[in-house]
């Protein structure tokens, strides 16, 4: 019940003749890449320069959006605490 059933495995034809027959396979050879007609990049002093700088701006710029989400996070949680807290002073004072 718990056994695999795997298809009948696919075998070659057994030759009916007599001759033998001679298997001559071909090898695969692959077809070259084309060339690209693509310059090459070059990186000059001033390129490179730009790159670093774009990616210093980048990361600060991420960087002071990440801050300033935790920081609005960090308000909010410490604004539902302090309601928490009045509101609990509040409900306690009116039981007395």
């Amino acid at each position: 019940m718990f056994t695999p059933k795997y298809p009948p495995q696919d075998t070659p034809p057994i030759p009916t003749t007599s001759a033998p027959t001679t298997y001559n396979p071909t090898p695969y050879v692959p077809a070259p890449a084309p060339a690209s007609n693509r310059p090459a990049v070059h990186l000059t002093a001033g390129s490179t320069l730009a790159l670093v700088a774009g990616g210093s701006a980048a990361v600060l710029v991420v960087g002071t959006v990440l801050v300033s989400m935790l920081l609005a996070v960090a308000i909010t949680a410490v604004s539902v605490a302090v309601c928490a807290v009045t509101v609990r002073s509040i409900l306690k004072s009116n039981r007395r």
